[in-house]
């Protein structure tokens, strides 16, 4: 039996989502999904398992962590673990100790989801979490990262680990037809609200974009890309944006949809591990302009244009340069974005992957 072991299951962020892949596909008899802050229904659907169970610990706080511990350290004893694998800082720090509190013979993993190209855009608490999980980096049995560049920042900051793999985030394949010749006119953009993912400069290079590509329409997903956010609208305010030059959408239920309704994605973040919104993107067949962060760049490769980040001219001239394909460069590049997600990131694969590190 597995017990996975994550900071927040509520979120729907890529940690979160890769779980529920994997959950998703699992032949395990029982899994047990432990969730130091909460289980929401959209990781259960995606999940779609009858053998998982869920625990909530309702740690929403750090001060609420040190008892979550201690119920955690009481559910390992109870059911016994075959293995422990724990996602996120929080839950790699929580899962250590519960673990040896328990006097747990189970091996526990780590499971790293974050790049460190830019530690100032993480908050506070999730700071202090990476600072104490390098403390305790050679305890776990061994850690997965979910990106080679996570894995060089993490050890040249000091996570120290004998067993250490990459094993990059997995995808379903959609079905789709064909890539069509078309002129590019819709651009997405696809994250949660949050400088990590850095939408001031998306928005400064939309308005820098708008001026040469007057046709361009843009949109925008994610948790707190809304219009009554004014947060948000201050930051297009700041890039000289009127308020409807994108069409902020918020959380999507349905993002197949949306997918299919852009030509084209930018991500525009500061740091990043995997980004799942590249590879979800380009299995619809769609382009990327993507900033160099994490692996984002290795994962778009010859289906995209990376450029530095926090850099709006980059990041405009790199957009400029997709709308200006022709349909036949167009369609080159959504073939290359297809094949490439079949080819390295395939589901199927990456859950192997995991089975091997785990349970050699």
């Amino acid at each position: 039996m597995i017990m996975h072991v994550i900071t927040n299951f509520t979120a729907s962020a890529g940690a979160e989502t890769m779980l529920a892949r994997l959950l998703h596909g699992s032949a395990d008899e029982r899994i047990v999904v432990v969730s130091l802050i909460g289980v929401s229904d959209r990781n259960r659907n995606l999940a779609d398992n009858p053998r998982v169970t869920y625990v909530s610990l309702a740690a929403s706080s750090l001060a609420a962590l040190p008892g979550a511990i201690l119920r955690l350290a009481r559910l390992i004893r109870k059911e016994r673990p075959n293995v422990i694998l724990c996602w996120m800082y929080h839950a790699m720090i929580a899962g250590v100790l519960a673990s040896r509190m328990a006097r747990c013979g189970a091996p526990v993993y780590w499971n790293i989801r974050q790049s460190l190209d830019d530690p100032a855009s993480l908050t506070r608490s999730s700071r202090l979490a990476i600072a104490g999980a390098k403390l305790l980096s050679s305890q776990p049995a061994g850690i997965i990262y979910n990106s080679a560049r996570a894995l060089e920042l993490h050890q040249a900051y000091g996570y120290q680990n004998r067993n250490m793999v990459v094993i990059p985030n997995g995808f379903e394949l959609p079905q789709i037809g064909p890539a069509e010749a078309t002129t590019v006119r819709r651009i997405g953009i696809v994250g949660r609200f949050h400088p990590q993912k850095d939408h001031g400069t998306f928005f400064k290079a939309v308005a820098a974009v708008r001026k040469t590509h007057p046709q361009a329409v843009f949109s925008a997903a994610g948790n707190g890309l809304s219009h009554d956010n004014r947060a948000v609208i201050d930051l297009m305010m700041e890039a000289g944006l009127p308020a409807h030059a994108v069409d902020l959408k918020g959380e999507i239920a349905d993002m197949s949809s949306y997918y299919c309704s852009i030509d084209a994605l930018v991500l525009s973040s500061r740091t990043e591990g995997f980004p799942n919104v590249i590879a979800e993107a380009m299995s619809y067949a769609k382009p990327i302009v993507t900033t160099d962060v994490g692996d984002a760049a290795t994962v778009a490769g010859n289906a995209g244009i990376a450029v530095p980040a926090r850099d709006p001219e980059a990041l405009a001239k790199a957009i400029r340069a997709i709308l200006d394909l022709s349909p036949t460069e167009y369609a080159r590049y959504a073939r290359n974005a297809r094949q490439r997600v079949e080819n390295e990131y395939a589901i199927t694969a990456v859950r192997a992957k995991y089975a091997r590190f785990l349970m050699p």
